[in-house]
């Protein structure tokens, strides 16, 4: 009798387990088919109706890329006030011509100075943003950031005014990536593009309401003339971090944090009212795969995995595309100065400035239009290489004298403004969405930070090089600059060509597939993604 109750609870409790393992599988594949459904309708949806779908993803999306404009009116000061006469004069050393230059020397170490802030800023991000999430980071870098806007306000020296701008770079750094970051991962494939490349746009509106300030006040004199500008920098930092205080957080972060009601809820507060609870579950599922498969391939969030299986060749790209960037803007990035030491007047230098950053915006919205009919790497070769030649032809305009053939330094200018234009249509806008598609997700905030940390070495060997290669009193190269840096950009066109690939229409477990799969760069147009079974084939 005894033995026939254990035969009945041994065959119930076997009955109870089969029964949780058949649930187990049931919801299992219940979750595949809400993550293939989610991808199916991501490839599906046209812009239109991403707009429709996620409009406050938009909405909060625009908000954090607002800070860029921030940092892009700050920025313009950098290299601006080099060639500003009031500051020249007040921080500058006189010349054996009688004007007033601030040494090539010291400019490197502001700039620079700017640069080691920043990476400092981004490696920090990368660690604390995944701690925290990415709004407290925000929130924190903001308040900083009116703090040390106060010691470079109030500098009474050329090195009080250097450690200020070192300081700044802090929460400049962590602008840079987080808002991309935090864009990518709160819409949809058809709207990642438009709002990652919005942070080119918030940049170039900055620098060109920046540089409009101080052109503005290139007449004024006396201190007044610069400090009225550095009081402007206070206007935006505390309506954004209100905003940013009542933002949703990355669902991305969330899923990454195992908190998957708080998912639900980030992902109703993104997407529009009438979105079914189906269509929710399925992009939870599409998430929740995701992180599933790079868990499979032993992903962690540390700085050492970047360098790790997978992750390493992945790292590469994010790197390196970011690095082409720098690679080809060292010479518009200093169009104001450059054009002064090659012999215009201060106030023409700064309208062809205004007239750079004009383009700029335009460049994005021409970009907008593109992206969906030529791809991210098309785009980014065809800058990459038009950029290339043309500083070579700006090193060959360079040969004359530019005093005794004044109208070169006006064709060398207008040369610059169109490469700066055909930058923010290509390479500027498109390296932000790239950057933000090709890491996985659990290292997606400290691959983008990396990038762009090794971007600001690049910044910081051409910040020390750069003022050297233009500046009459130093090496005096002039547009002869153009060879050299002419010579960088083939070399990152190379790589491009044979390391790039495509990320158009994918979703971020695609690209894992992709990656896991081991597919050669320039096959990754060709395939086809099987999310269920995680294998590629040709289409």
């Amino acid at each position: 009798m005894a033995e026939h109750q254990e035969d009945v609870a041994d065959k119930t409790t076997t009955t109870v387990i089969d029964n949780k393992d058949e649930e187990k599988y049931a919801a299992a594949a219940d979750n595949l088919k809400g993550a293939q459904r989610a991808t199916d309708d991501e490839h599906g949806m046209t812009l239109r109706e991403g707009i429709r779908k996620y409009p406050k993803a938009v909405f909060w999306s625009v908000w954090f890329s607002l800070a860029l404009i921030m940092e892009g009116f700050d920025h313009a000061f950098v290299s601006g006030f080099f060639a500003f006469p009031a500051f020249q004069k007040r921080y500058g050393e006189l010349q054996s011509d009688g004007t007033w230059q601030i040494p090539a020397d010291i400019q490197s170490g502001i700039s620079n100075g700017v640069n080691a802030g920043e990476i400092i800023g981004l490696l920090i991000n990368g660690l604390v943003a995944d701690w925290i999430g990415y709004r407290w980071v925000m929130m924190v870098c903001l308040t900083l950031m009116m703090a040390f806007i106060f010691l470079q306000f109030f500098a009474t020296s050329i090195y009080m005014y250097m450690g200020a701008e070192i300081l700044l770079g802090v929460p400049w750094g962590v602008f840079q990536t987080l808002s991309t970051t935090y864009a990518a991962e709160v819409c949809p494939n058809v709207l990642r593009p438009y709002l990652t490349m919005l942070v080119s746009l918030c940049w170039s509106i900055g620098y060109l309401l920046g540089t409009g300030v101080l052109r503005a006040f290139l007449s004024s004199t006396g201190q007044w003339a610069y400090r009225i500008p550095f009081a402007l920098q206070w206007l935006l930092p505390i309506p954004l971090a209100i905003g940013i205080f009542f933002a949703p957080e990355s669902p991305w972060w969330l899923t990454r944090k195992g908190r998957t009601e708080d998912v639900r809820k980030a992902l109703h507060r993104l997407r529009s009212k009438d979105s079914s609870e189906a269509e929710i579950e399925d992009t939870i599922a599409m998430m929740e795969h995701t992180v599933k498969i790079e868990n499979e391939m032993k992903a962690s969030s540390s700085y050492w995995d970047l360098f790790k299986g997978d992750n390493l060749r992945r790292t590469e790209i994010t790197v390196f595309t970011y690095l082409i960037q720098e690679l080809c803007a060292p010479l518009v990035s200093y169009i104001v100065y450059f054009l002064e030491q090659a012999g215009l007047t201060s106030a023409a230098s700064f309208d062809f400035g205004m007239g750079e950053y004009a383009l700029a915006i335009i460049g994005v919205f021409i970009a907008w239009f593109l992206v969906p009919k030529t791809g991210r790497r098309t785009l980014l070769l065809t800058g990459t290489a038009f950029i290339a030649l043309t500083t070579f032809l700006v090193g060959f305009l360079g040969i004359p004298s530019i005093s005794t053939h004044p109208n070169i330094g006006y064709g060398i200018g207008s040369i610059l403004l169109i490469q700066y234009f055909v930058l923010f249509i290509t390479i500027g806008p498109i390296i932000y969405t790239i950057v933000t598609e090709i890491p996985s997700s659990f290292v997606r905030t400290k691959s983008v930070a990396l990038a762009r940390a090794v971007y600001n070495v690049g910044v910081l060997v051409y910040g020390q090089l750069i003022p050297h290669m233009v500046q009459n009193a130093a090496w005096d190269w002039g547009a002869k600059s153009g060879f050299f840096c002419g010579g960088i950009m083939g070399i990152g066109f190379i790589w491009a060509y044979f390391r790039l690939p495509e990320t158009k229409n994918r979703t971020f477990a695609e690209m894992d597939i992709l990656f896991k799969n081991k597919v050669p760069a320039r096959d990754f147009k060709k395939k086809k993604v099987d999310i269920i079974s995680e294998t590629v084939s040709d289409e």
